[in-house]
Formats: C-alpha cells, structure tokens, sequence
C-alpha cells in the first residue's frame, strides 16, 4: 500500500498541478518533500515506540492513519489542505516503514533473512508497478482525487488482517525513553536545509539568505549530534556505528538513495512534460520495465546473499545501476520504449540486486532487541537521501535550464509564452544522471573498502549485549 501510494503519487503530479487551483512549484515539490520529511523525522523514534510497547501493535496502527490520511487527501481542496493531509498519511507510512523489517527479522532465523527481505520487496514493487498503472489509469479517467481512493479498500482489508494475523514476537522494552529534542533539531535541520535548497532552485535567493539557511542547518545538525552523544536513549543510538557492517550499510544505503529518490519524479516531468506531452498511463507504462526488474531480481539476490554472504551483490547491484544512469543520459529529444528499456532494467536490476543484502546485513549486524532502532535508523537514511535527492535534483537542474521555465513545467502551467529550448532541458536532466552515477561510484568505493577502513579505526570491538 505505501509503494502504491508513492508511485500513483508521483505519475499523477503533473495533472495535480495542472489541476489544483492556486498550486506552486514549491507546493508541487512539497507535497513529495513533505510526506518524505515526516517519515525521515519520525522513524528513529517510532521504532523505539515499537521497542517498548510492540512491534505488531504500532504497525497496526500504521495501517489505520495511513487509510484515515489517504481519504483526507482526496477531499482536498488547497494545496495547503493536500500538503497537510499528506503529513498524516506520512505518520502512518512512518509507523509502517520503521516496523516492517524488524518484524520480518524477527520471524525468520539468520540464514533465512535475506530470501525473507526478498519476497517481501516483491510486496514493495508490486506495489510500485501497481501505482504506475493505476496512477495512469485513475487520474486519466477519474481525475487525480481518485488516486487516493485505492488506498481505502486496501488498507481496511489491511489493518483488520494484521490485528488477527500478525504475532508479537519480541520482547518490549519499557524503560526506553523518547528523544523528543534529537527529533526536533533533526527534522529542523533537514526542513531547513530543503527549504533553502527548493527556494533556491526556483526563484533563487540573496547570497546571504541562501548561506544563513544553509548555515542554520549545520549548527542544528552539529547540535542534533551532540545532543545525541549525551542522552541516554538517543534517537540516533550512535554506538551501533562503532558495528563496521551496521556502518558500511547505513552510509551506503544512504548515499544509494540519495542517487535514485529523485529520478521517477524527474522521469515523470520529462514524459509528461513540454516535449513529450504524454499521458499518465503512457508515462507509467514507461517506467514498468525499472520495476519489473527490480522484483525479478530482489528475491534472487536475497536468497543467494543467504548462501554467499551481502558483499558481492550489493556491489554489483551498485555498478549495474551507475551503468543505467549513465546509459539514461544517452536519451535526447526523441525516446521510445526499445531506448529507455535497457537503462530502467539496469537501474532496477542494480536496484533489486542491492536493497535486500543491504538491508539484511543491517539487521543482522546488531542484537535482537536493537533492531527496532536500527529498522528506523537505515530506513531514516533512506528517506532522509530520497527527500534530499529531490531538492539537489531541481536545483541541478535549475543550472541549466531557466528557473522560469522550470517554474511553469512544474507547476503545470503553459510555457507557450515563456522561451524553452529543449536542448537545454535535456542537457539539465543529464546533469541529474550523471550526478546519480557518481554518487552510486562513490557508493561502491567505499562499500568495498569500507569495512577495513572502519575496522583499522575502530578495530574490532564488539557493541554491547553482542
């Protein structure tokens, strides 16, 4: 349901801001960065509250505001109303994500985690190639609003069937305690930081407007770090990164998506936009052979990181997708489906081929009652790098192409009066691919390299209750 939702979101963005009366390029962006900022703030300490009082429970819940939001959301009649209904799906979405993999780990043993991880991203991207079509479907026949009513049914059928299906198999912890502050100061810093990078790349900024935001998210970072060292229950329980596997996969799996958040909202904008004009669904049909290859794969890899060990498949899995995004930037003003089919199938082959040896080397790097924390903490990164990616992606783009005209593009509105130059465009979305290749480059160096460099610092100690 929440894979559905992000996909059928973002193919039917350019028919919400063509349609939505009064929209913004910011509100556009906003409604994406929003519901992605609340999840990235909330996750660390929802999965503490899964610690304490239970894992099924919350998850439950998760499914009942998820449904309450989406109805919400299709009763909007402001961009401000959608971007705040959008924050309540966000909380339940929160309670999903920083659930669902502490559960799966905690139902399987050791050698059966990553074909678990597997199969259940076959859930995700079924998920996501559902929101593609039905997205296309929905919005081209029934208008956008309809987009959120798919997530009723299901997410009524959904959380009666978790209350009478789903077991707790962990064991609460009462004594922990919530990091109000550390959330606070996180999600201010990282609001802060997309604020100034999304106002920047669509109407620019004063020097000094520009650098105090900037600025003001790093001493709100630098204070969120401190803080954190000092608390005795942190939102961010810095000790697991003195774990070499718990460190490699984290900043690894942050630097992957901060490569890949912003591309099906890119690609979306290119099909649906000024040069292409196609229709949602044609749009979506576009992007199906990405995740086809992504589910084909994700299991694959799963069951054979069980037998071989992570290592291997998340580095080829990397490489896969650079070569996707670098074929991607062979694209020019004509396309069809036969020349963007093999870069979506590298990007979602890497793709498959990474997330679950990650994620199970993740989980399987800390003591089973820790992994509540370490689910919402490689599950913050994660949404922490797509919710950049986005901002960094427009701004990218903003270099090459006019911030008028991205303006009008993004915002839905007629760019007939407005001077576009498709080269241009084009050359601005490239720079988005190449920058998505060297950020995955970077992730491969020091996936490889990352543990014995962390082990010559750290040395081999061990976390404790480990």
């Amino acid at each position: 349901m929440s894979s559905i939702d992000t996909n059928i979101v973002l193919i039917s963005l350019p028919t919400i801001a063509s349609k939505l009366h009064g929209i913004t390029t910011l509100d556009v962006l906003w409604i994406i960065l929003g519901y992605q900022l609340v999840i990235a703030s909330v996750l660390v300490n929802f999965g503490r509250l899964a610690d304490m009082f239970g894992r099924v429970k919350l998850y439950n819940l998760g499914f009942a505001i998820f449904t309450v939001g989406s109805g919400l959301c299709s009763l909007s009649g402001s961009p401000a109303e959608l971007i705040g209904f959008r924050l309540v799906q966000a909380t339940g979405a929160g309670f999903l994500f920083s659930n669902s993999a502490a559960i799966i780990t905690d139902a399987f043993p050791i050698q059966e985690r990553g074909r678990a991880l597997g199969i259940n991203q076959i859930s995700i991207v079924v998920g996501s190639v559902a929101g593609l079509i039905l997205g296309g479907i929905l919005t081209t026949t029934l208008g956008w609003r309809s987009i959120f009513w798919v997530n009723l049914p299901i997410g009524a059928f959904a959380t009666l069937w978790a209350h009478f299906k789903l077991k707790e198999l962990s064991t609460p912890e009462h004594t922990k305690h919530l990091d109000i502050p550390g959330n606070l100061l996180f999600v201010g810093a990282l609001a802060v930081m997309l604020l100034a990078i999304t106002m920047e790349a669509i109407s620019g900024l004063r020097s000094y407007a520009l650098y105090g935001l900037l600025g003001t998210s790093l001493i709100l970072f630098i204070i969120f770090i401190l803080v954190e060292r000092k608390l005795k229950d942190p939102m961010f329980d810095l000790t697991l990164f003195k774990n070499r596997e718990f460190d490699a996969g984290n900043i690894t799996i942050f630097l992957n998506a901060l490569s890949r958040g912003s591309f099906i909202l890119v690609m979306v904008f290119f099909l649906q936009g000024p040069i292409f004009n196609y229709s949602p669904l044609e749009a979506g049909l576009y992007l199906i052979p990405m995740s086809f290859s992504l589910s084909v794969m994700g299991p694959i890899s799963g069951i054979l990181s069980d037998r071989f060990g992570p290592r291997p498949f998340v580095i080829i899995g990397l490489l896969l997708s650079s070569i996707g995004f670098y074929l991607m930037t062979r694209v020019g003003t004509s396309i069809s489906f036969l020349i963007t089919l093999a870069p979506l199938v590298l990007i979602g082959a890497g793709m498959g081929l990474f997330a679950s040896p990650n994620r199970a080397s993740i989980m399987n790097s800390v003591p089973g009652h820790r992994r509540g924390v370490a689910s919402g903490i490689s599950t913050t990164l994660v949404n922490a790098g797509n919710t950049v990616s986005i901002g960094i992606a427009f701004l990218i783009m903003s270099t090459q192409t006019s911030r008028t005209t991205l303006d009008r593009i993004f915002s839905g509105l007629s760019i007939s009066n407005v001077k576009f130059s498709e080269q241009s465009f084009i050359a601005s979305l490239h720079l988005v691919f190449y920058a998505s290749m060297a950020m995955l480059l970077v992730s491969i160096l020091f996936y490889a390299f990352g543990f014995s460099i962390t082990g010559k610092i750290k040395g081999r100690r061990k976390m404790p209750g480990r």
